[in-house]
């Protein structure tokens, strides 16, 4: 399917591996110029030029911590007019929530709420005024089903959610819609880091470790990155203008819940 967006411009944060990088490949292949990002200068580099031979796209590498303005003012300078934000960003650790302090409180929300916050603050308006505008954050499966140990980012990317419920009103008459992808256990690097470590504190294999999980998921099995890439293409589509406010679970039918 065309999905109407050849010759947009878009933002795709922490996508140099993972959930960004594969919605960072779809942009590319509908016809967008991408701007992609990393903290390292090297990896950044890399990427973008691994993503411009792959889809023959235009890509613009900007290196940096987004919780720092300066590196986002840079990505959102390097796009010129941002057509397409995807808002991504690492999470906080597994750590038991008497061991959060507020230094790591408010490390979690500036990175997993402010920062993206302030850069939908900086590109929304030029989207209304071009009336095409798409946003999509990636959030957690742990949204809608929060997981001991990773409360921080539960809570973080929660509040983002709500944050961001009303602004998505409040700019669908300018076809500019706000929606949230909710990952589930998909195969990448974070994924196996986890398996890893788990194992270690069990003191059983990694492998032992990932069957249990695939086994709690009805899909019986973990979600391929390029699955999620294309999801995120779609919200982003010319054809998902009524699309907005949303929220999506992506993962494989481990939520039991309807709502």
């Amino acid at each position: 399917m065309d999905l109407g967006i050849a010759g947009r411009t878009a933002v795709v944060c922490a996508s140099t591996q993972g959930l960004g990088r594969a919605c960072a490949v779809e942009l590319a292949r509908a016809g967008c110029t991408v701007v992609v990002n990393g903290r390292s200068e090297g990896t950044t580099r890399a990427a973008a030029a691994e993503l411009a031979a792959e889809t023959g796209a235009t890509v613009v590498p900007v290196a940096g911590d987004l919780g720092d303005h300066a590196v986002q003012d840079a990505l959102l300078a390097a796009a010129g007019g941002v057509d397409i934000l995807v808002n991504n960003n690492g999470g906080p650790p597994f750590r038991d929530f008497r061991e959060v302090d507020e230094d790591a409180l408010f490390a979690g929300v500036r990175a997993n709420m402010a920062a993206p916050i302030r850069l939908v603050q900086q590109v929304v308006d030029g989207m209304v005024e071009r009336r095409f505008g798409r946003i999509v954050n990636i959030t957690s499966g742990s949204v809608k089903m929060p997981l001991a140990g990773l409360d921080l980012s539960s809570g973080a990317r929660a509040g983002l959610t709500g944050f961001l419920a009303g602004v998505a009103r409040s700019v669908a008459h300018a076809n500019v819609t706000i929606n949230f992808l909710l990952p589930g256990s998909f195969d990448t690097r974070r994924l196996r880091s986890g398996q890893e470590a788990a194992a270690a504190n069990a003191g059983v294999t990694p492998e032992v470790v990932a069957d249990g999980q695939r086994a709690s998921i009805p899909a019986g099995r973990f979600g391929e990155p390029a699955e999620f890439g294309a999801a995120c293409a779609y919200l982003c589509s010319a054809q998902a203008g009524f699309v907005t406010g949303q929220s999506l679970l992506i993962d494989g039918g481990a939520y039991p819940g309807v709502l």
